[in-house]
Formats: structure tokens, C-alpha cells, sequence
């Protein structure tokens, strides 16, 4: 498309140098005429970024001299031009940069009042979209409240500077997320598109339940749908019989379900699931990474999925430790924010938030509760020099304080990245719920199932022994602070749509709701499936 644009002359008319650019190099125009029209222009744009506080300081540090309305700024044009044209591949919303606008300016700009006000929309348009495909373009803390991340934000002034020193393509090129994981959404993305185009995965399963042994044309609606997912090969056959029940368990793990190659209720729901659905999840999966795009290259991440229910270390790039986790149930959801880990405390106290302590203070007034400690003012304070007699829940005075042990709420060690929410990660002694498969239990913390080798992944580089040293410390039975050498990133994230190396779209349930929500504004803001068909 851009190249054929170019060949009919019409981007040529629209990002080539007007009249009164030509005029500005032109022999024959007088230099007192040029400099009154070069005047002209600087004062256009002075008038017109004057509005824009993040471009005044830019352009005033540059005696408000066009960037992009100058004969030497074709390179330039032509690369917004392009990044503008294949924004909705990144799922962005590109009813906000008005290219058609963009493209007009350009062509009208006869004179320099034009030529001033075009180039400022340009850099207006260049910044909207800088930040939009940076560092995303949703602000999700005002749609949902338990959604803390601190987005990416380019200084303005910074950013023009730094792209009118570059390759003006290579830069636009950078901008994006440029994780492989983020690639492979695109590429996800446009393969829905593609097959939306086609028809769909075809018709929808018309059964409660399937199962091994069964036939029909029910079975043939599963088939059908599992080879356009590309979980089986073309077959002709109407049994639910081996081939078919193995696909069915990959597309199960593929999508956070039981994997017992049974067709149940969520199976058949989630296989029903429309192109437009799944393209939803997707398109919100490259704006959740575009929340995540800080620019800079770290050689571990501490990674907790709240919708896969599972924490990952990452190691430059690649899993190096995977552990099942329980998050915040849906009346106590787990927020989502980034911080860093610092350290680590093996033996840990419980200190009870008072959200919590409510439901032990009548069994302590009771003469109970003997696992808790009474604070006050961060020190203990004896049952026996307290007077009972007029205290209630209501006017409880006490904080509670659970002494390291075997019943400890936190197990043996958690680990901390201090942050508002008084969120980290802790062992746990209620380990049999890690064995449910929808792991959403605790009252927002995050409980690990293999607390202790985390830990040891951790220590392994500060500690020769890092397991002798973490169970010396943890024998001992004292309360111990452990300090990382090296603060570790900390994404907690609700990732419903990601894909794996081997190509295949990883989906997950929105079991807070919050996908629901998010797409509902993504959707207002123009962005939906183009010629979806389900």
C-alpha cells in the first residue's frame, strides 16, 4: 500500500515539500522575502505549540524551527507516516492520530502559517503515538482500582531530541516492546484476523459434555474447531477416540483447564470461545506488556501471573523456576503493581492486618486466641495486666502478632518488596490448596508452593551454600532478615493471553473480572476486530 502511494504521486503530494517549503531554497525568491517567510513560520509554530507545554520547551530550545515541514525531513514524515499506517497491528487506537488529517496539513500547507501548524500537529501526533505503542494507551488505574502499574512515560523533550538524532525508521522501530513475547501476540493477532477473514473456527459445540467413546455430529463440531486451532490433523472421523482426546488435553493445558481429555462444560465453553474473543485477549495482552516496557534489559525477573496462578523467575529471558501460587480470593483480589524485592525473612512474625485480626479479636476477648500475641505501640503487652471487663471488638485496643512456629500463617520464610499495598510472598502451611487447580484463597498475599527452593535460587548468588545457609538460619528459630545483594524486579500481572515459544495461544479464565471491563473501554475507543466473523 505505501509503496503504491508513493508511485501515484499521492504521499508524494502529501508529505513532499509545499510551494512555500520550494520557496524557502528557491534562487530566484529574494533572501529578505525568505527570511520574512522563514520568520513567519518560527512565529506559527511558537503560536501554535504555545497550547502544548511538553512541546514549547522542545521547540523554543530550537528557535521554534520546523522538524518536519522542511525539505530535509522527508525521511522523517514518511516514517510516522508508516508507523501511523500499521498502528492497528499493535491493537492500537488509531482513530486518535487522524493520519487523514495529518496527511491534509501537509498537502494545505501553502503558507507558513500552515507549514507552522502542520509541523506541530506532527510532533503532536509523533508524541500521542510514541507513548500509545510505548508505554500503552489505556491509564488502567482509572478503569480498575486494584490496577497499580506506573507506566512507561517518554519525556517529551527527550524523545524529539532523540529521534531527530536517529534513523527516523529505525527509531519508530523501537519504540514498541521488544520482547519476543510481545512479537508473538502480533503475530497471534494477525493470524486471528486472517482467520476471522476465512469464516471462523466454524460452528460452535452444541453439547454439555463429550467424551472418549462417543460419536456424532457434536464430536465432528469439537473436531473441526481442535484442527482450525491446529490441535489435530484433518480427519474424517465422527468417534471421540484417542487422537481427539489427546488434542483435547493439549488444548486443556493450553488454556489453564483440567487436562483429563474430557470434554466438560468448561472445555466445550472455552472451545466455543469466538475469533473476536480471543483477539479481545490478545489485543490486551500487548497493552499489558506495553505497561511493562521499561526500556531496559534486566537479567532476572520475578514474574506472578494472577490469572495463571503461578510465579516464574526469569533468567535473561528464558524460565529458570516455575512454582504453583494462591492468590487474593475475588473479594480480596490481589493488585496489580511492579516494585522490587529486597530481602527475604526466614522464621517470620505475623503481624495481622486489622482487616484480618476482626475475625480472631471475639475468641481473644473470650480468654482464646493463645497462638497471638498482644501489641501495643509495637511492643508486647501481657493478657494478665490487661482489664477486660470494657473491652469489645469494637473498641479492641491491641494489634496481633503471631510468633514464628510451626502454625505461623506465613510458614517459614517470606519475601519482600515493600510497597502500599503490604503485598509479598510467603510460604504457607496451608499447602492443600495448591493442589486445586483454581488457586484463589488468601486475602490478597501471595502463598508459593515451593518456598524453599525459591529460596535458594535467590541466595544462590550471594551464598556458596545457599541451601546450608538458608536451613542454619531457618534451624536456628530466630526471626532473621535476610538483605539481597541485588534488588529483584517484581511484576505482579493478570496475563489471560500470552503465546508460547511453540506458537500455540495460551489463554486463561478472567477470574477477576478485570479483562471484561478493560476491553469494554478498549472496544469505545475504536478498537475491534476488522471483518470479525466468529
Amino acid at each position: 500500500m505505501f509503496a503504491r502511494f508513493l508511485k501515484s504521486g499521492c504521499l508524494a503530494a502529501a508529505l513532499a515539500v509545499t510551494p512555500a517549503v520550494t520557496a524557502l531554497t528557491a534562487i530566484s525568491v529574494p533572501l529578505q522575502a525568505e527570511a520574512q517567510a522563514f520568520s513567519a513560520l518560527r512565529q506559527a509554530i511558537a503560536e501554535a505549540s504555545s497550547t502544548d507545554e511538553r512541546l514549547a520547551a522542545f521547540y523554543l530550545s530550537r528557535d521554534f524551527e520546523p522538524i518536519w515541514a522542511t525539505s530535509d525531513a522527508a525521511d522523517r514524515r514518511a516514517a510516522l507516516i508508516r508507523a501511523l499506517d500499521q498502528a492497528d497491528s499493535h491493537g492500537l487506537p488509531t482513530d486518535r492520530y487522524d493520519i487523514d488529517a495529518l496527511r491534509t496539513a501537509f498537502r494545505e500547507a501553502t503558507n507558513p502559517y500552515m507549514r507552522g501548524q502542520a509541523d506541530v500537529l506532527a510532533s503532536q501526533v509523533f508524541l500521542q503515538y510514541a507513548q500509545d505503542v510505548h508505554g500503552g494507551f489505556l491509564d488502567p488505574s482509572e478503569i480498575i482500582p486494584d490496577i497499580f502499574q506506573d507506566q512507561p512515560q517518554h519525556d517529551p523533550y527527550e524523545l524529539m531530541t532523540a529521534f531527530l538524532e536517529a534513523n527516523p525508521h529505525a527509531f519508530m522501530e523501537t519504540l514498541p516492546p521488544q520482547s519476543p513475547n510481545y512479537t508473538r501476540l502480533m503475530r497471534a493477532k494477525l493470524e486471528l484476523e486472517d482467520l476471522a477473514a476465512r469464516g471462523g473456527f466454524g460452528p460452535t459445540v452444541q453439547a454439555g459434555s463429550l467424551r472418549p467413546g462417543d460419536s456424532g455430529p457434536q464430536v465432528v463440531a469439537l473436531r473441526n474447531r481442535l484442527m482450525t486451532m491446529g490441535y489435530l490433523t484433518r480427519s474424517a472421523t465422527a468417534e471421540y477416540n484417542s487422537d481427539l482426546q489427546v488434542a483435547v488435553m493439549a488444548f486443556q493445558e493450553d488454556n489453564g483447564l483440567v487436562a483429563d481429555g474430557v470434554a466438560g462444560g468448561d472445555t466445550i465453553e472455552a472451545v466455543n470461545r469466538s475469533v473476536e474473543d480471543l483477539w479481545d485477549d490478545v489485543v490486551l495482552g500487548m497493552e499489558r506488556m506495553r505497561w511493562l516496557n521499561d526500556g531496559q534489559v534486566h537479567d532476572r525477573l520475578i514474574f506472578v501471573n494472577l490469572a495463571d496462578f503461578h510465579t516464574r523467575v526469569i533468567d535473561n529471558g528464558e524460565v529458570s523456576f516455575i512454582t504453583r501460587s494462591v492468590i487474593g480470593r475475588r473479594d480480596r483480589q490481589t493488585p496489580e503493581f511492579s516494585d522490587e524485592m529486597e530481602h527475604m525473612v526466614i522464621n517470620p512474625s505475623w503481624y495481622v492486618p486489622r482487616s484480618i485480626a476482626r475475625g480472631y479479636i471475639p475468641n481473644i476477648i473470650a480468654g482464646g486466641g493463645s497462638g497471638f500475641q498482644l501489641m501495643a505501640g509495637g511492643r508486647p503487652v501481657s493478657r494478665a495486666a490487661v482489664d477486660w471487663t470494657n473491652i469489645t471488638p469494637e473498641n479492641f485496643p491491641f494489634d496481633l502478632r503471631q510468633p514464628p512456629g510451626p502454625r505461623n500463617a506465613l510458614g517459614t520464610v517470606k519475601f519482600m518488596f515493600p510497597n502500599r499495598h503490604a503485598i509479598y510472598l510467603h510460604d504457607t502451611p496451608d499447602q492443600h490448596l495448591m493442589d486445586r487447580h483454581v488457586r484463589a484463597y488468601s486475602s490478597g498475599c501471595i502463598r508459593l508452593d515451593d518456598p524453599h527452593e525459591f529460596a535458594y535460587l535467590l541466595l544462590a548468588r550471594q551464598e556458596e551454600d545457599p541451601r546450608g545457609f538458608f536451613h542454619d538460619v531457618l534451624d536456628s528459630g530466630g526471626e532473621t532478615y535476610v538483605y539481597l545483594d541485588t534488588h529483584i524486579p517484581v511484576h505482579l500481572t493478570y496475563w489471560t493471553a500470552w503465546v508460547e515459544s511453540d506458537g500455540f495461544l495460551q489463554t486463561r479464565p478472567d477470574i477477576y473480572g478485570r479483562n471484561a471491563r478493560l476491553s469494554q473501554v478498549v472496544q469505545s475507543l475504536g478498537v475491534v476486530m476488522p471483518d470479525a466473523s466468529s
